[in-house]
């Protein structure tokens, strides 16, 4: 991962325009020399407890595919600081879209980017693209939730800041790793466990509650760009009811839904099958 951040730009934005607001952090990489580049940036949101480290291994594939990747750290999460008084997703997006303006430019001449997020990320990304339809050309949900179908099914996690050592710690996360994040559990590698328990401990919207609402759905409803869905056949978010999701988002989205499910893969597709995930999104947006 050093190698990798040595090649990246990073950037920091303010949350609003008030000169002494904080700051959230961006991370940017560009295709390699001799690759045709796409016309837009590709912004990609990170999942709750997460940072940008959520899309490490599609950064290098996706950038030698021609795209120009930002990777955000969220308000309350990675490196960035929170939205004062913020608890949740739907204060994230005015910071979103004023850190996009800063990053990317003005929207007044066309879209500034193609956006995509994953999980909590993928309500940020639904909700902005409603709120502000001029910054995002196209949008990619992953594995998203806020879609109304997860009441009295979320995921039991175990707590793991009360444990006294860093052994049962690092048991708890991962247990939990193997509960909501990835299907295989002989997957959770030293690297995977590493990021996953850096991430965590840097959340400090631990009450967020949106995500067991429908407001993605309701949000869908008002996103005039094209929309791509892509979930692990295995999320245990939705087991058992993909089909029923995928005839939900083709409703909420007005019939322009690009829908694709990655076999074998559970909530964090694009950790768990890199390849599958990429080859998904470039078929999406090719």
């Amino acid at each position: 991962m050093a190698e990798l951040l040595g090649r990246a730009q990073r950037v920091q934005t303010r949350l609003g325009p008030a000169a002494d607001s904080a700051s959230m952090v961006w991370h940017g990489w560009q295709p390699p020399p001799g690759v045709v580049r796409r016309d837009l940036p590709l912004v990609l949101l990170h999942g709750g407890s997460g940072s940008w480290t959520h899309w490490l291994r599609v950064i290098e594939p996706l950038a030698s595919a021609g795209f120009s990747l930002w990777l955000a750290d969220l308000p309350g999460f990675g490196e960035s600081a929170a939205v004062p008084g913020g608890t949740d997703v739907d204060t994230m997006l005015e910071p979103l879209a004023y850190g996009l303006e800063q990053l990317l430019g003005s929207a007044a001449a066309g879209p500034v980017c193609d956006l995509a997020g994953f999980s909590f990320g993928g309500m940020a990304a639904g909700l902005l693209a409603a709120a502000r339809p001029e910054l995002a050309r196209r949008l990619l949900l992953v594995g998203a939730p806020g879609m109304g179908m997860t009441a009295g099914r979320a995921v039991r996690l175990k707590g793991w800041r009360h444990l006294p050592g860093l052994e049962a710690q690092m048991q708890a996360h991962r247990y939990n790793l193997a509960a909501l994040m990835l299907h295989d559990p002989k997957l959770i590698d030293e690297e995977t466990l590493a990021l996953h328990a850096i991430n965590v401990a840097r959340d400090r919207l631990p009450r967020r509650r949106l995500s067991q609402t429908d407001i993605l759905a309701q949000a869908l409803t008002r996103v005039k760009a094209p929309v791509a869905a892509i979930y692990g056949a295995h999320d245990p978010l939705y087991t058992g009811r993909l089909a029923e999701l995928q005839t939900l988002l083709q409703r909420q989205c007005h019939g322009r839904l690009h829908w694709q499910v990655i076999e074998g893969a559970g909530h964090w597709v694009q950790h768990e099958d890199p390849g599958a995930f990429c080859a998904a999104l470039q078929q999406a947006w090719p």
